[in-house]
């Protein structure tokens, strides 16, 4: 126990140390390419997104966390991400499924400011902030020039915000809408599962050697942008497959723990 929590902190220091030196070099080559040579700024994030996001799953996968990523998506617009949120370790998950670029992700506004490391990569990586219980026309109309301007695709965690028990938290729907508003949509539903008992840094140490994530991908829906009147059906089938997808999921899990049990069950007796 004592050995594996020292692993999970040792990783941790690490990954922070990788955000650490990365942030520098955010600072010392993205911010002054961007002001000499702006067409060079696109090339250098998408690098420094591939280095960061590798080298946090590496260092993970180091400590013997598993990880099972499916998806994998072009770099262009027109692809939404519907992922359900168990952990901060979602963050570089979702990095992965775009494995030459970033994905730009909806989040919290309280990201973009203060915070060492994240509010600045928040910034260069143009992620969409949003601001909850602001649902007026004015941020629904904001969010959708965003989403319709878009080159990359946009990763949604249509929870809010983490889940307590790795079950589905009820959808936020007024911001979903106005992206899917905004334009025609390839959309894919993603369902990710063992990392809701790693949520906290606290957990995340303590639990880092046990962790096996899985993410299973839908089969993607398609989406004309029709008006408003249809955008609640359109959710409800996406809300009840990722619902129904992680049920999925976690009943093999169960029939494959089953059987592992019984087989090391049976080799002792023998």
């Amino acid at each position: 126990m004592f050995f594996g929590q020292f692993i999970g902190a040792v990783v941790f220091l690490l990954a922070g140390l990788v955000f650490i030196l990365g942030e520098i070099m955010l600072w010392l080559t993205v911010v002054p390419v961007s002001d000499l040579a702006p067409r060079k700024r696109e090339p250098l994030l998408r690098f420094w997104a591939r280095t960061l996001r590798d080298a946090t799953l590496v260092l993970m996968r180091g400590a013997g966390a598993r990880f099972e990523i499916g998806l994998r998506v072009p770099c262009e617009g027109g692809i939404l991400i519907l992922m359900n949120h168990q952990s901060v370790v979602d963050i570089p998950v979702c990095y992965r499924f775009v494995p030459d670029a970033y994905p730009q992700m909806v989040a919290h506004h309280r990201y973009w400011r203060g915070i060492p490391l994240i509010s600045h990569m928040m910034r260069a990586y143009r992620h969409i902030p949003v601001y909850p219980g602001r649902t007026g026309r004015a941020e629904l109309d904001r969010l959708a020039g965003l989403a319709r301007e878009a080159d990359h695709p946009i990763v949604v965690f249509p929870e809010g915000h983490r889940t307590r028990d790795g079950e589905i938290r009820p959808w936020k729907r007024a911001g979903l809408q106005a992206f899917l508003s905004a334009r025609p949509w390839t959309v894919h539903v993603v369902v990710i599962d063992g990392l809701w008992n790693s949520a906290r840094i606290p957990d995340f140490i303590r639990t880092i050697a046990r962790v096996h994530c899985r993410t299973e991908a839908i089969a993607p829906f398609s989406y004309d942008g029709r008006g408003r009147d249809n955008h609640d059906e359109f959710i409800d089938r996406l809300e009840q497959a990722m619902c129904d997808k992680l049920a999925e999921m976690r009943r093999k899990t169960h029939a494959t723990e089953h059987r592992e049990h019984e087989s090391a069950g049976s080799a002792v007796s023998s």
